[in-house]
């Protein structure tokens, strides 16, 4: 088990951090949900936390069949509902290749991205959309 610690900084701001590392980071809320969007918003790092998963399960599923795929690169672009209550809406996920693939590696990586654990977790409500590129 992992705990975060985080404090209330004021003005919409936190500042999280990662206890077995000591490594932090600050999230403020987005300039159109009243904060000052200076950072990395809540929402933001849902959609990060799910880019990162994916590159993570990516780097699993090369390192178990010899592929070097350093330089591959997942953009998540996130749109929020307000359904009645603001929420995320999609995470499309494009991902870039850093090399051609053949149909049966794709597949494997597809499988990859689709069963890391942030994906996994991440609530049916939310549209997940992903595309590769080569």
């Amino acid at each position: 088990m992992v705990e975060i610690d985080l404090v209330y900084e004021g003005q919409l701001r936190s500042t999280a951090r990662h206890t077995p590392s000591g490594t932090t980071l600050v999230a403020d809320a987005p300039v159109d949900n009243h904060g000052r969007g200076e950072s990395f918003s809540p929402t933001d790092l849902v959609a990060t936390a799910l880019g990162s998963c994916m590159l993570t399960y990516i780097g699993l599923a090369a390192d178990k069949h010899g592929w070097d795929v350093v330089g591959t690169r997942i953009s998540v672009k996130k749109e929020m509902v307000a359904d009645p209550l603001r929420r995320i809406g999609r995470l499309i996920v494009d991902i870039t290749l850093n090399r051609d693939f053949d149909d049966k590696e794709l597949k494997i990586l597809t499988n990859a991205v689709t069963t890391c654990p942030v994906k996994l977790s991440v609530s049916d409500r939310i549209e997940v959309p992903i595309t590769f590129k080569q």
